[in-house]
């Protein structure tokens, strides 16, 4: 009877210890590939801003009529 409790108990830690390490090495597997897939976006956001030309601003995209018309709808938005 108590070799079976102890057997019983014997399992039950290899049981929790197992499940612990699985969980444990399941987060860190999380950890290192979300900073992976981070810094695969990181290095692709770099890549598409280089290809922007910084040169160009918003105020020269828009043409005069747009810009009036953008500010009318604000006004409007506000209550003004």
């Amino acid at each position: 009877m108590i070799m079976e409790q102890a057997d019983i108990f014997v399992e039950a830690l290899n049981l929790t210890m197992f499940g612990m390490g699985f969980v444990f090495l399941f987060l860190t597997l999380l950890v290192f590939v979300t900073k992976l897939m981070s810094a695969i976006i990181r290095k692709l956001q770099a890549r598409a801003i280089n290809k922007y030309d910084s040169t160009t601003t918003l105020e020269q995209e828009i043409d005069e009529e747009t810009k009036f018309v953008i500010e009318q709808a604000i006004k409007l938005h506000r209550g003004a």
